[in-house]
């Protein structure tokens, strides 16, 4: 028996993806340990390894196919001792009825009803269609020559036969209709307009990655479960900037450069670590309370956001923080990051100064209790030693979900935070 080669789980969460390029063509051995294709997940693209020795005899799915459900069968692996030639297709069941077989009654079979799976079998064959696609068509009854594929090539993917799902109850309580009278129905659900309109400006329709699908759905969870409440405060900068010039003259041999957001990421594990009610998530009758502070740093990529982590950042260096980030970021950039280094995180910082914005606030990570938005450093008129003066005040705003963390506790953060970063030496004893 061929080994199945099957779409894993590249993340906890993963529940399908996008396989994005396949390594290997049928008739290539491989070993285990081999790259074999590169799968898309709701994070980052990632490489799939074998584990199994053998030749590809058959792949299964497509590369550029999207929506591939976590165990779907991606191709087939022919052992040493099998035949390593392309599997071919099983016959069609309507193929097999007329074939002559002795007490088997073929001449006048009974009519198929309309979400029948002849039908959806027989488009198998005719149209151009992902293995999930098909195996979908044919336990709702949809006749996938009635659909227009959006994937590569117009092949026919899991969206378009999700599009067309709508038409599956229509055709059920006609099931004693004929095929011919369905059909228009499908296709008329198939091709209905989308639900925003277009007003007849001039677009185009921008396909969704799978970050942007999961980061969709993970902010509108956020916000419609964490009831979140935000506090703000100034903090002067002055002291810091000094304190990381110093810092970068001496670490400049070793290739290092401090940034401000390397001293506030250690600012707020220090804070967390300090303020321990603010280091939770809420678990509905339970929440967790960390006694580690792993501080996940919000980064911009093409594809939308994802949060690397600093493990562990209260008993970290400014210098291993630095390093750290910026290979986690590099990593970000170029989709490479594994489950482990973006998975987790007892809090987050997002960090938009450096684009000129002053003040903001954030969405809260689920399962996360507090994110902390920082703006952009500038000179302000301020009051230093009761006297007005000119010094450099950033804002920052806690994001905290009340269900777990109360506005008190959530202040005792933000005081503690502001007199960390406003004497510095804090962060290097």
């Amino acid at each position: 028996m061929p080994i199945e080669l099957k779409m894993p789980a590249l993340s906890p969460t993963m529940e399908e993806g996008t396989l994005a390029r396949w390594l290997v063509k049928e008739g290539d051995s491989v070993s285990s340990g081999d790259l074999i294709a590169e799968i898309e997940t709701d994070k980052a693209t990632m490489e799939f390894e074998a584990v199994d020795e053998g030749v590809i005899s058959k792949i299964m799915v497509a590369e550029g196919t999207d929506g591939v459900k976590v165990g779907t069968v991606i191709a087939l692996i022919a052992g040493e001792d099998e035949d390593a030639a392309p599997v071919k297709p099983a016959a069609a069941p309507v193929a097999k009825a007329a074939a002559p077989a002795p007490k088997v009654e073929v001449a006048t079979p009974p009519p198929a009803p309309a979400s029948a799976p002849v039908s959806a079998s027989s488009a198998d064959e005719r149209v151009k269609a992902s293995p999930l696609a098909k195996r979908l068509a044919a336990e709702r009854g949809i006749d996938l020559a009635k659909l227009t594929g959006t994937g590569p090539g117009g092949r026919i993917v899991k969206e378009d036969v999700d599009a067309a799902g709508t038409g599956t109850a229509v055709q059920a309580k006609a099931s004693q209709a004929p095929v011919a009278a369905a059909a228009p129905v499908a296709t008329a659900l198939a091709a209905a307009p989308a639900a925003i309109p277009d007003f007849g400006i001039p677009h185009e329709v921008v396909k969704l990655s799978n970050m942007r699908k999961t980061i969709a759905r993970r902010l509108t969870q956020s916000m419609q479960e964490a009831p979140h409440i935000y506090l703000t405060v100034d903090i002067r900068l002055d002291a810091l900037l000094k304190l990381r010039g110093e810092l970068n003259a001496s670490l400049e041999s070793r290739g290092v450069k401090l940034s401000v957001n390397d001293m506030l990421i250690k600012a707020l594990a220090l804070a967390l670590i300090q303020v321990p009610k603010c280091n939770v998530s809420f678990a509905g009758d339970t929440m967790l309370q960390y006694s580690r502070a792993d501080i996940s740093v919000a980064v911009s990529i093409p594809t939308g956001l994802i949060t690397p982590i600093v493990v562990d950042a209260a008993n970290k260096s400014l210098s291993t923080i630095s390093t750290e980030i910026s290979a986690l970021a590099a990593k970000a950039k170029d989709g490479k990051l594994q489950p482990h280094e973006y998975q987790g995180g007892t809090a987050s910082i997002s960090n938009m100064g450096m684009m000129g914005i002053k003040h903001f606030t954030a969405v809260i990570n689920p399962p996360q209790a507090m994110i902390m938005a920082i703006g952009a450093g500038e000179k302000r008129p301020y009051v230093v030693d009761d006297a007005l003066a000119i010094a450099t005040v950033m804002s920052a705003t806690g994001s905290f979900d009340h269900r777990a963390i109360d506005g008190a506790d959530g202040a005792e953060l933000m005081k503690v935070f502001k007199e960390l970063v406003e004497k510095p030496l804090g962060l290097v004893a």
